[in-house]
């Protein structure tokens, strides 16, 4: 089954090499504007984005998101923010105070983000751009904070690079379907084979070079690293373990 909006889907690829070509301010308007048509709990809309345009400002940003080229070669930095500061505001010109001290309340603002920018990715894929999910914006919030001028309440949850790709796409086969659909309960079965199968479409993509590794529990023996190997190396490692502190101090005081 298909339609012309599921095709435009599974076209999607991420960007990391684009052309200086400049991005037409109405036309990042209406990328951000189509996120805003995403879902958002009780029509809450806890979310605000920053464009970053400005070549000196962007060269900053790459420098705090793990000195990433393409932030500094992409025409619009766009940072997407978990934001009650908004409501808050809101909360006190009707006589309340916000309760802004509970996971869920930042869960509904993080999730109401990614809608979002999920929207305008599709949005701004559909017009030619393309985009890529800046996940390391993550990595010294504290300074991003700052350089945005975040107030209190305000957190940056994703950075996306937006511009006219510059590179042939690539897209990446994902698992199979079998793997992430459940039927009326959570069911594992099989699922060891389907991720042994991904893993070699993976490899044979190429993207990780021929890489070698060392076979779990076999003794000298050798077989090509795959998702499989890279995904468990990644979720091995501890990541921007100081989240909570920077959250705290932003306003968000988890319980």
């Amino acid at each position: 089954m298909s339609t012309p909006t599921i095709e435009q889907i599974y076209r999607h690829y991420s960007v990391r090499r684009y052309k200086p070509d400049p991005v037409p301010t109405d036309t990042i308007e209406a990328v951000v504007a189509a996120g805003q048509r995403a879902s958002t709990s009780s029509n809450l809309q806890t979310y605000s984005v920053v464009a970053v345009l400005d070549a000196a400002r962007r060269e900053r940003m790459a420098q705090l998101c793990g000195d990433q080229r393409q932030i500094r070669e992409a025409p619009v930095f766009l940072a997407w923010c978990a934001d009650l500061n908004r409501l808050d505001r809101i909360c006190r010109m009707r006589g309340y105070d916000l309760i802004s001290s509970y996971v869920e309340n930042f869960l509904v603002a993080a999730v109401d983000a990614a809608l979002a920018m999920q929207n305008a990715a599709l949005a701004a894929e559909s017009l030619g751009l393309g985009m890529c999910y800046i996940g390391a914006i993550r990595n010294q919030p504290q300074h991003v904070i700052k350089l945005l001028e975040l107030p209190r309440l305000v957190f940056p949850v994703a950075g996306m690079t937006l511009g006219w790709p510059a590179a042939e796409p690539f897209v990446r086969p994902r698992l199979p379907l079998d793997a992430v659909l459940h039927w009326e309960r959570y069911d594992t079965t099989g699922d060891e084979e389907a991720l042994h199968a991904y893993d070699q479409a993976m490899v044979e993509t190429g993207i990780y070079r021929g890489r070698q590794v060392g076979v779990p529990g076999g003794e000298g023996q050798r077989e090509a690293y795959g998702w499989l190997e890279h995904s468990a190396r990644r979720a091995a490692q501890p990541g921007r373990t100081h989240l909570r502190q920077i959250l705290e101090r932003q306003g968000f005081d988890l319980h």
